[in-house]
């Protein structure tokens, strides 16, 4: 007899949501997490006084969300106290320049229309095609799995709206913006965007280019860091019977007669269960949690082909003072060549842009929720963009130039004196992220999210090598994110529910 129905690996957003969905459903769920903070990118962790958030700094596109806690009988915001974000973000140029915009879409085409006529009177007609398109691909891809061709079909099927934007999923992030506005003034203010799904715009695909616009539909900051929602998932699993252990690092998923029956733990212990789900890198889950000798050759090559994703580091700095910000959200206006070239001439190469070329995100969360630090001082994520492999260097040596060089540069031409305020600077690198989170290459959003990564070209919720093996999580369908992650957790819930007797 099984010691679990289930065991949970790994207390991220899709562990959290397909765990207590599972012990909702009745089930007995056992959920492993290898470090002592649940929420893996979605956590906050305090230091002398400040609470800074891992990596999540917002939630927007909140519909996937709300579905897992309706299903177990609660509501997202009964859960979790919500603070509207609004201003929605403010874009700074490297001149001095600044431009905020609103939730507003009115507000906002005032903006446009103060940097381009032209752009303004096109402004309308995005936001009609987008209120479209973010109402039928929410529905469409949050919801539903699309591990097969025949999952594919069943979503077509399901939401025959779907087919009018099809053709955007042959373009790109970029091809959809430079259709609408011609501006470069304009279109700087919308290429760093694409960077959410951890892909410059040329290689993102155009159904993304919705993120500007869902923004509108509102962004959210959880009182208390971003910790809050994850907190939020497992009280509501643990009433329900959801067992969870910290600092337990699942060392292999045990297999026999081709079929997933538990775990063992690095401490040797074994644990097991009549079904496992993974909210693991699905690389690390099959070539070394389970060994490529249990998986057939194709699956092995399609693993194998899988590319790793986009890495940061994070600069998490306590302030005494108020800063010279004017919204949650603040990021370097940069062009899609930029940001283009950064991916290719940096990225791909290893070579670091100097400071005063990068470019980056500033959250300000302090600003939504004044508790995150004591009274009068702030807190700031700022993040520069970086990459893992660096070329002639490593990140244990460069760390702390790099940061030093960042911020030097962000106090002197973005938020000016910034640096005559900090009074704790904590940083997070690449390689950091991959030894505390134990992210392959600290890949926060796990694979790419280019078109040769999405929907069935991820690994299937439903494991189709391996039975009795459900995957979620960033790597699974719909990807990388707080929404999607959590949106995985439900996918695989359905699955194990429309497949297992249990």
């Amino acid at each position: 007899m099984a010691d679990y129905d289930a065991i949970v690996i790994g207390a991220g957003m899709g562990g959290l949501s397909s765990s207590a969905l599972l012990a909702n459903h009745g089930l007995k769920v056992l959920l492993l997490e290898q470090s002592g903070r649940i929420g893996g990118c979605c956590s906050t962790f305090e230091r002398n006084g400040y609470r800074h958030d891992v990596g999540a700094s917002i939630v927007e596109i909140i519909q996937p969300i709300e579905k897992v806690f309706r299903t177990m009988g609660t509501t997202f915001q009964k859960e979790v106290d919500l603070i509207p974000c609004d201003p929605l973000f403010s874009v700074m140029y490297r001149n001095g320049e600044r431009i905020t915009i609103e939730k507003s879409l009115e507000a906002t085409g005032e903006v446009i229309s103060s940097l381009s006529a032209e752009d303004g009177r096109r402004w309308k007609d995005f936001c009609a095609y987008y209120n479209e398109m973010m109402t039928v691909l929410i529905d469409a891809l949050f919801f539903d799995a699309a591990d097969t061709m025949g999952d594919m079909r069943k979503m077509m099927k399901k939401n025959p709206g779907l087919k009018k934007f099809l053709p955007t999923f042959l373009v790109t992030y970029q091809d959809m913006f430079e259709k609408y506005f011609k501006s470069e003034k304009v279109l700087d203010t919308m290429a760093y965007q694409s960077l959410y799904m951890g892909m410059p715009p040329a290689l993102t695909p155009g159904p993304f280019s919705m993120i500007p616009y869902t923004e509108h539909a509102g962004i959210w900051y959880p009182r208390g860091g971003m910790i809050r929602i994850p907190e939020a998932l497992l009280r509501c699993g643990t009433k329900k019977g959801l067992e969870i252990q910290m600092d337990s690092p699942v060392d292999k998923v045990l297999i026999r007669k081709n079929r997933a029956c538990g775990v063992r733990l690095e401490n040797g212990r074994e644990i097991s269960s009549k079904i496992v789900v993974s909210d693991v890198n699905p690389k690390m889950l099959y070539q070394k949690m389970i060994g490529e000798e249990h998986i057939p050759w194709l699956t092995r090559m399609g693993v194998r082909s899988l590319e790793l994703g986009k890495s940061l580091c994070m600069i998490y700095v306590g302030l005494n003072s108020r800063p010279k910000l004017d919204a949650h959200h603040s990021y370097t206006a940069v062009s899609m060549k930029e940001v283009n070239d950064f991916w290719t001439k940096h990225v791909e190469t290893g070579v670091m842009l100097p400071a005063e070329k990068n470019y980056g995100l500033i959250c300000w969360t302090s600003h939504s929720d004044d508790s995150l630090a004591p009274k009068g001082h702030h807190v700031l994520n700022v993040i520069p963009e970086s990459f893992y492999r660096l070329k002639g260097n490593d990140w244990d040596s460069f760390k702390n130039q790099f940061v030093e060089e960042y911020l030097d540069y962000v106090s002197r031409d973005l938020v000016p004196g910034l640096k005559d305020q900090v009074t704790q600077v904590i940083a997070s690198s690449p390689l950091d992220y991959e030894r505390t989170l134990r992210l392959p290459e600290g890949a926060l959003y796990c694979f790419h999210q280019d078109a040769t990564h999405q929907a069935v070209l991820r690994p299937s919720a439903k494991s189709k090598s391996i039975d009795g093996l459900y995957l979620c999580g960033s790597g699974t369908h719909p990807g990388g994110g707080v929404p999607t992650t959590t949106a995985s957790g439900m996918i695989a819930y359905n699955k194990i529910v429309e497949n297992e007797k249990l």
